[in-house]
């Protein structure tokens, strides 16, 4: 790959200035840090070298901004007259940024040169260093992705991280972040020398890095692991990954930086995301799979306005785009839709029957979860779904039969695996004093927790027989925005996608340990099998059973009617029934 050329003339044999890796091992050994890895190394002198417009797609942890404030502070080294422009998700996390460059710039005797002077901008915005002249533009600025881009020019753009789970994971969110990362070529100077570099991981199967190519960005990826299929990265795997494959093969799912993670250490972060978390946000993997992998499509569901106590006889699912529901946020796969039913029946009934299904746990980053499915005419009805952090306190069961109450649902079904059925028990007798209902344990299932829900969801979903109300499609989404942070550590809402059902459900295949977390999706799985029984009934056939069943009512109250004003009864020869068979024939 052709050397990136300096924009002005660097400092001559100087070897800090001359290579990134000197001055980053530099950086290093004044933070007290070990010597960068190779890894690493590889990353910066793709750094150096890499073109025009470039994007560095690297494993969660192996220290992407450390290495751009490196970077940033090497450029002003060679040359204090740039002006470089680093975006990052949120304000204060650029702000994190701009901070750490001006301490950095202060504490190194190396880059006392640097220091601003009295005159010149010291924020944590912006700031200038000490040897640049006069300029509308500062020497360092730092900004949110959503912040104010436009009104500065800059010869280097870093955009650091700038995809987050909150501002990715749905559809219209990453929309807007590729019309927000548009307004870097209207900031960035037009120098033969000017670049636009990206560090980040992948959020999403979507990510809008996989969108930057078709842009003329050249993208390099660095995962945990060496991988096993290395054609899956296409083109864009680093060179260096691809080299020590080719010279020992046995690496293959073996640490790319076992100097940072350990093989142990990688399979216990890969059990805490989940296997396809861990293939996105460690192996960088975002490739779709095919159908046979994640056979739950939300396409498939039926999206419709639920009552509580009564629902249309019949619908007609279809997947035209005027169907789509273009208000709900959706959190699928590429190319998942929730669609509104093609037509819907006028004649309604009261539902069969409801049951809540609740998958307890412990105390924890797992929830307490539930679904609400009610029946009508062989079609399921999810009228409410979600989950609870509480484990078995009170506050948990309260809301869980506030929840039955609600709905009017008399039968709570609790999957067993939470001490023993201790928690049918406590919940039983909070329901003695709360909520009068039964209470009591599902069949106990020994197929793999995966496989089962599978095979219990994809034929309903296939068929298009579960309906589900916008409602619970929302409160799904909304309840657990603020996951993450304060249980366990990391960015508030960070865990959020992994928690949402829908999420769960396009994600869900049958490899055992294929979601970090799966209550919810686990939970509606279980109403959903209770229920089976009822699925063998053909819908068509019930709803002429059920038009049958009226017409039958209507005929009694004539027949009743017109023996009446004569004085007479209805006898058993001449009931309604009787007499409609004899119209028939």
């Amino acid at each position: 790959m052709a050397r990136t050329k300096p924009l002005t003339g660097a400092p001559s044999k100087d070897p800090l200035a001359e290579d990134f890796r000197n001055f980053l091992f530099a950086v290093w050994k004044h933070l007290g840090l070990p010597e960068p890895t190779p890894l690493q190394y590889d990353i910066a002198y793709w750094l150096q070298h890499g073109p025009k417009r470039g994007v560095v797609e690297a494993f969660r942890g192996v220290g992407k901004s450390w290495l751009t404030v490196a970077f940033v502070l090497w450029h002003l080294y060679r040359d204090p007259q740039l002006k470089i422009m680093v975006v990052s998700a949120s304000q204060p996390k650029a702000n994190e940024f701009s901070t750490f460059c001006f301490q950095l710039i202060n504490d190194m005797p190396l880059l006392a040169h640097l220091r601003s002077r009295a005159d010149q901008r010291q924020s944590m915005l912006s700031f200038d260093v000490g040897p640049a002249k006069p300029d509308q533009s500062p020497s360092v600025k730092s900004v949110g992705i959503t912040g104010q881009l436009t009104g500065s020019r800059a010869d280097i753009i870093v955009a650091d991280d700038i995809e987050v789970p909150h501002n990715s994971d749905t559809q219209g969110k990453r929309d807007r972040l590729i019309e927000l990362v548009k307004e870097f070529d209207a900031v960035l100077k037009p120098l033969p020398g000017s670049r636009i570099i990206y560090l980040g991981t992948p959020q999403t199967e979507q990510s809008i890095y996989n969108t930057l190519p078709d842009r003329g960005y050249v993208i390099r990826i660095w995962p945990a692991r060496f991988p096993k299929d290395p054609g899956r990265y296409g083109n864009r795997l680093a060179p260096y990954v691809i080299s020590m494959l080719e010279k020992n093969p046995g690496l293959q799912e073996h640490p790319t930086d076992p100097k940072r993670f350990s093989d142990e250490d990688l399979r216990e972060r890969e059990l805490s995301y989940g296997r396809s978390g861990f293939a996105l946000q460690f192996q960088l993997d975002t490739s779709l799979s095919d159908l046979e992998k994640h056979p739950l499509k939300l396409t498939d569901l039926i999206v419709y306005p639920l009552d509580r106590h009564r629902a249309p006889l019949d619908f007609v699912w279809a997947s035209s785009p005027e169907l789509v529901h273009q208000h709900l946020p959706v959190v699928g796969l590429t190319g998942d839709r929730y669609y509104r039913p093609a037509w819907v029946s006028q004649d309604f009934a009261p539902y069969e029957g409801g049951i809540m299904f609740v998958d307890p746990s412990g105390r924890g980053k797992d929830e307490t979860s539930y679904a609400v499915v009610k029946t009508l005419h062989g079609r399921l009805f999810l009228v409410a779904a979600g989950g609870f952090l509480g484990g078995y306190d009170d506050k948990t069961l309260d809301a869980l039969l506030d929840i039955a109450k609600t709905h009017d649902i008399k039968k709570i079904i609790c999957e067993p695996n939470f001490g023993g059925g201790m928690f049918t028990h406590l919940l039983r007798s909070k329901a003695q004093q709360k909520y009068l209902c039964g209470v009591e344990d599902a069949d106990w299932s020994s197929v793999q927790k995966e496989q089962r829900i599978v095979d219990t969801l994809e034929p309903v979903l296939n068929q298009h027989r579960l309906i589900v109300c916008p409602s619970v499609i929302e409160d799904d989404y909304n309840s657990v925005k603020t996951r993450g942070g304060g249980e366990g550590g990391g960015l508030l809402g960070e865990r959020a996608p992994l928690y949402r059902l829908f999420y769960q459900m396009s994600r869900m295949v049958r490899a055992r340990g294929a979601l970090s977390q799966d209550d919810r999706i686990d939970a509606l799985a279980g109403a959903v099998a209770y229920w089976m029984k009822v699925l063998s009934k053909d819908t068509e056939k019930a709803a002429l059973e059920h038009k049958e069943r009226q017409l039958d009512e209507e005929l009694e109250k004539f027949v009743h009617g017109c023996l009446s004003k004569e004085g007479g009864t209805p006898s058993r020869r001449w009931s309604s029934s009787t007499m409609r068979r004899a119209g028939k024939t």
